[in-house]
């Protein structure tokens, strides 16, 4: 079992009409590896929505031929998707679009709402019915809900930010606004740039902001709407743009801090903090706390080899490419079956024999869940000829479910919970283990802004009753049979 990511949105809004569907597949490209089971784009052309969405990769899905079918426009939303509630299949594939009484709306969201299956039984016990499972069509009802007693779509998100409760970052178009908000304790990244044209794109990392040419201006802030429209402005004419800030404030900072240690892109800049600088401190603490003999550093790609450039730079060991991976597979938790995941592991990474064969090897990755992953990759190197695998984790054992955005809805399966260290060791096949201090994540990123919950239990919010990522497909199926 490897680490799910949650989802990436991105959203751009012109000064006049472009290619805006061509930019939302870039950046939607460039967040590729934040969700990899569906992604989708959302046209606004003048007011009249578009959109394609499906099952897939980015550049599975929009074909040249798809992106010629969507029309130019002066808007457009897009989200790339794991789902952390919600099954793997087409109708929970986003963005979200509404048609309702006050207008259009079209919804992209990556995070998780600890407090979804309060919210939708409430909705549902006053007559609403739901199309997905996924949470973000709970928080479409609310803005929606929310819309017909307010005079603004920005004020009805705000109505609706007073009753959601943990992990969202959103971005959200009418016919007229781009609207991007972030939850208020700041759990998951939201940015934005702005290009030379005068056109604007958000987006969930910065490294989406980079590929479509756009400057990164800041990140929002925790608790943050940002409202882009041309309001009052003829067509061409320079965007408004509107910062609301009455849920700044409103909770101490939380900023999932796996973000840094896995699930964005090296190359991004996360609320000032270069996430390559971060894995880099990680793999220099990992050589002060866990010290090894050994010949060679190696990581495994792609997340663990900043860290293990940290680790040789801190220890003296030569750091080195001893694994190699295949580019064009996803991640192995695409797979569902355990058989199938192996095959995977096979598949996607080989060791190479010149690098390792003799030699003492300190192995880096970013974390271990079931561990079945980690013994198949130390068995690769032993059986490339490596004479000892010490391995080294850039994160603490994972011990607790996250409730914000990360696929781990139990403890059943997390091997941490049921294992020591040397335990674990043993089951995986390394010579030693060690794993990063949890008294060491803050300076990872020097400052105490962030959750550690999956690793400590120190929860931000309350604890949902019911964690399971298929809870919503679980009781229609309990009331199907029933």
């Amino acid at each position: 079992m490897s680490l799910h990511e949650e989802c990436g949105v991105f959203g751009v809004i012109s000064p006049g009409a472009c290619d805006v569907a061509g930019l939302a597949y870039y950046g939607l490209y460039a967040l590729q590896h934040r969700g990899q089971e569906s992604c989708g784009i959302v046209i606004n052309d003048d007011g009249v929505f578009s959109s394609h969405k499906d099952m897939g990769l980015v550049g599975e899905v929009f074909s040249a031929d798809a992106l010629s079918r969507l029309p130019r426009g002066d808007m457009a939303v897009g989200h790339v998707r794991y789902g952390t509630t919600g099954g793997t299949n087409r109708s929970n594939c986003q963005p979200i679009e509404v048609n309702h009484q006050k207008g259009k709306m079209a919804l992209a969201h990556n995070g998780n709402l600890s407090n979804a299956a309060e919210l939708r039984s409430e909705l549902e016990l006053s007559g609403a019915i739901f199309h997905t499972t996924s949470d973000t069509e709970i928080i479409a009802y609310i803005v929606t809900r929310e819309r017909l007693k307010t005079p603004s779509i920005e004020d009805a998100l705000s109505a609706a930010m007073n009753l959601l409760d943990g992990a969202y970052s959103l971005v959200l178009m009418s016919a007229q606004k781009l609207i991007c908000a972030r939850d208020p304790y700041g759990f998951r990244p939201l940015c934005y740039g702005k290009m030379p044209d005068g056109t604007y794109a958000a987006a969930s990392e910065s490294c989406a902001l980079k590929a479509v040419g756009a400057e990164f201006v800041r990140d929002l802030e925790p608790g943050e709407i940002l409202v882009f429209s041309r309001e009052g402005s003829p067509v061409d004419s320079p965007l408004n743009i509107v910062s609301r800030r009455e849920h700044c404030g409103r909770k101490n900072k939380k900023s999932c801090i796996f973000e840094y240690i896995y699930f964005a892109r090296p190359d991004s800049v996360i609320d000032g903090v270069s996430v390559h600088e971060a894995r880099v401190r990680a793999g220099k603490i990992l050589a002060r706390v866990h010290p090894a003999e050994a010949d060679i550093v190696v990581g495994v790609p792609d997340s663990g080899l900043d860290a293990a450039l940290g680790f040789g730079m801190e220890s003296g060991i030569p750091y080195g490419i001893g694994l190699i991976k295949n580019k064009y597979i996803g991640r192995t938790f695409i797979s569902p079956g355990q058989s199938t995941r192996l095959d995977q592991v096979r598949i996607k990474l080989s060791a190479i024999e010149e690098s390792v064969r003799g030699k003492r090897v300190v192995l880096i990755d970013d974390s271990i869940v079931r561990g079945t992953t980690s013994g198949r990759i130390v068995k690769l190197l032993r059986e490339a000829g490596a004479k000892e695998v010490h391995m080294r984790i850039s994160s603490p054992p994972f011990l607790h479910p996250c409730y914000y955005g990360t696929d781990i809805d139990s403890e059943e399966h997390l091997i941490a919970c049921h294992h020591s260290v040397s335990e674990t060791a043993g089951i995986i096949g390394a010579d030693s283990l060690g794993y990063l201090p949890v008294s060491e994540l803050g300076a990872l990123i020097g400052s105490d802004g962030y959750c550690s919950a999956c690793f400590d239990g120190t929860y931000p919010t309350a604890i949902p009753l019911n964690t399971r990522k298929d809870r919503f497909e679980r009781r229609l199926s309990e009331r199907k049979k029933g």
